[in-house]
């Protein structure tokens, strides 16, 4: 007598069954399909036609040139340090808001830059960009 291992054909299966998967993801494709083009349907309005213009609005561009020697330069005239306080107030006044590029020549202290922004910044000039020469 051989003793042979007893196979049950009632024993639990190890494998998915993937047939109710593939059944949802089926109907899931065909409500997309059947959906997606009334997502894109637009409501139609006769809108009223007006003649306008675009307003464009640029601020204005303010030049401050400082030079090696410590001479001020506001949009090309030369002005006193005094004055340059006062001319900032009133570009700041003005709407909108101006922009202040700030030109120093390559040898210009470090501390003359400062002091230039320091009171751009407290005269309420918010916009300050540094210009400079792009290398050939």
């Amino acid at each position: 007598m051989a003793f042979h291992p007893q196979t049950s054909h009632d024993a639990p299966r190890a494998e998915i069954n993937m047939i109710p998967l593939i059944d949802v993801m089926l109907v899931l494709l065909i409500i997309f399909i059947v959906a997606a083009p009334l997502l894109t349907h637009a409501v139609k309005i006769d809108l009223p036609v007006a003649d306008s213009a675009v307003v464009d609005m640029k601020p204005e561009t303010i030049q401050l040139g400082i030079k090696a020697d410590g001479q001020l330069l506001w949009n090309g005239e030369s002005v006193e340090e005094a004055r340059l306080e006062t001319l900032l107030r009133e570009a700041a006044n003005r709407a909108p808001l101006p922009e202040l590029h700030l030109q120093a020549d390559a040898a210009t202290p470090y501390e003359l830059v400062a002091r230039a922004m320091a009171q751009a910044s407290r005269a309420g000039l918010e916009k300050i960009g540094f210009v400079s020469k792009p290398e050939e």
